[in-house]
């Protein structure tokens, strides 16, 4: 029996469905130098690098979507390029992506959201008696890329603390009146007695409203404030505490 190859998404356009990937054990070699991009329109390109980790060479596809993680790399019609789409890194090395804005039509008054793929796909292993039941696994990664383009009112930096909170059914609403995506990794719901959480992270798009579950009991008439923990353009977190908008 010849090698396996276990893909979580599409390779040369081909989709190769995986019900059990998530109860394999699986550790990309291929490093993101970066937990977003953030895409100035005024620039011509922007870059991002990657580094192989591993202990042996790496084959990586690259490809931009617009939020359908099922779509594959042929099936993307983004306003960027990116170069190179496929390349080998040796271990130690790394490996520059450049990404271009093509200069379709995006909003002028806020932010939008794509999202980064690479594909991390280990070498073929020969047949040779003794590996011939090893399962391999091409691990991708995604990150958001931001596309922002100029003269936006006010900074990403002060969007997670102008998010407006409340309690409603089902969990705790934000609604997001800046230009800015808001991404959280936790928020937290305080009243005099209780707290509630919601830690699966999420995030808000500009001038929308999303109701967060959370797991926990608190009651709208008791609960006085949120705190939460945005991610920056720079992948650190920062923290609100922010009073609860009553009905």
């Amino acid at each position: 029996m010849k090698a396996k190859y276990v893909f979580r998404s599409v390779l040369c356009a081909t989709v190769l469905g995986l019900g059990a990937f998530n109860a394999l054990q699986a550790h990309a070699s291929i490093v993101i130098a970066a937990t977003r991009v953030i895409y100035p329109a005024k620039e011509r390109e922007v870059m991002v690098k990657l580094s192989n980790e591993g202990k042996g060479p790496r084959l990586t596809q690259v490809w931009i979507d617009n939020g359908d993680e099922r779509a594959g790399p042929a099936a993307q019609e983004v306003p960027f390029t990116i170069a190179p789409p496929v390349a080998r890194i040796d271990p130690g090395k790394t490996q520059t992506l450049r990404v271009s804005y093509t200069g379709e039509a995006l909003p002028q008054d806020r932010e939008s959201v794509f999202w980064l793929n690479v594909l991390d796909i280990p070498p073929q292993v020969q047949d040779d008696g003794v590996q011939a039941n090893l399962l391999q696994v091409a691990v991708r990664s995604r990150i958001k890329l931001f596309f922002r383009p100029a003269g936006l009112p006010g900074t990403a930096e002060e969007a997670p603390a102008r998010i407006q909170w409340r309690v409603v059914p089902g969990g705790i609403e934000a609604r997001n009146p800046s230009a800015y995506h808001v991404s959280f990794t936790e928020i937290e719901v305080v009243s005099s007695a209780r707290t509630a959480t919601f830690d699966e992270g999420g995030m808000v798009s500009p001038g929308q409203t999303t109701v967060f579950p959370l797991k926990g009991d608190v009651q709208a008439s008791t609960a006085t404030k949120v705190r939460s923990q945005a991610i920056n353009d720079y992948g650190g977190v920062q923290r609100n505490e922010i009073p609860l908008l009553r009905h």
